[in-house]
């Protein structure tokens, strides 16, 4: 992935961050995993829980590890850190292997986010006039 395409981004999810990257070039945002599980289990380690969930589906032989980017993004200390991330579609394959009953919800906010900078470019045109 090409740096000077991306953005990052910060958004909340029923009040917890979930940390994500807009890649222009592809037109996808690419999020923070632990963020992800952190917002549907409320677990108190979602690294952890990211860990052994990770663990559990290289065994069972899914491919959605294989399918993590390693991008730099800005750790709660304020540090630059390089976090699994997923794009929109691995985020959507990840809720399915979490039970959570937040995972409709969050799939809601994600399409609202994806509709958000859809319309974006529409409001720039729309504020030349």
């Amino acid at each position: 992935m090409n740096q000077n395409k991306l953005e990052t981004i910060s958004n909340l999810f029923e009040g917890k961050e979930i940390r994500s990257i807009w890649d222009s070039e592809k037109e996808d945002y690419y999020f923070s995993v632990v963020d992800v599980i952190g917002a549907l289990t409320d677990s108190n380690n979602p690294r952890k829980y990211w860990s052994v969930l990770k663990n559990r589906l290289k065994k069972e032989g899914s491919e959605l590890t294989t399918k993590c980017s390693q991008l730099k993004m800005k750790a709660p200390d304020g540090e630059i850190r390089l976090r699994d991330s997923l794009d929109t579609k691995g985020i959507l394959r990840l809720i399915e292997s979490v039970p959570s009953p937040k995972a409709e919800p969050f799939k809601l906010w994600l399409a609202n986010l994806g509709s958000e900078r859809i319309d974006e470019p529409n409001k720039k045109i729309g504020n030349k006039k």
